[in-house]
């Protein structure tokens, strides 16, 4: 019998696949607990427009990340430190502090979308990647300056 899968299901497939399984296990199974509906041509369709608003809606989205990288990319957020003897920085910058003063320029980015490769703890130029989506990543460069 085929059937759609509603959601991943270990050892059988993802969620969207369409697969052969036993009508037993179908009916007794996946059916009753919701995770597959049975393969007809009604189903199908519907399963064919959820799939094509999900892909529009990830390309509108993706668009307007797009917005936000092309005027955020290559822009440097200078930070004023206070430094010690032979200009060493006290404490370091995080990726909440970059989030807050991206938040302060008008964009709304999760610290957990900043990703840092090194500690920005010395002064001078730094540069940060930010991953908005799996296809939209930009970096911006942070200053430290006492």
């Amino acid at each position: 019998m085929k059937v759609i899968l509603l959601a991943d299901v270990k050892g059988q497939g993802k969620k969207d696949d369409i697969i052969d399984v036993s009508v037993g296990y179908a009916n007794n199974y996946l059916i009753k607990n919701k995770l597959a509906v049975a393969y007809t041509a009604g189903s199908k369709k519907v399963l064919d427009e959820q799939i094509k608003v999900r892909q529009d809606n990830e390309d509108a989205l993706v668009a307007s990340l797009n917005e936000i990288k092309a005027k955020l990319e290559n822009k440097t957020i200078k930070f004023q430190v206070k430094t010690g003897a032979q200009d060493k920085v006290f404490g370091k910058i995080s990726t909440k502090q970059i989030s807050d003063e991206l938040q302060k320029m008008g964009y709304k980015i999760d610290k957990k979308n900043i990703l840092l490769d090194h500690e920005i703890d010395v002064l001078g130029n730094h540069e940060v990647k930010i991953k908005l989506h799996k296809k939209v990543e930009f970096n911006i460069n942070i200053n430290l300056v006492k």
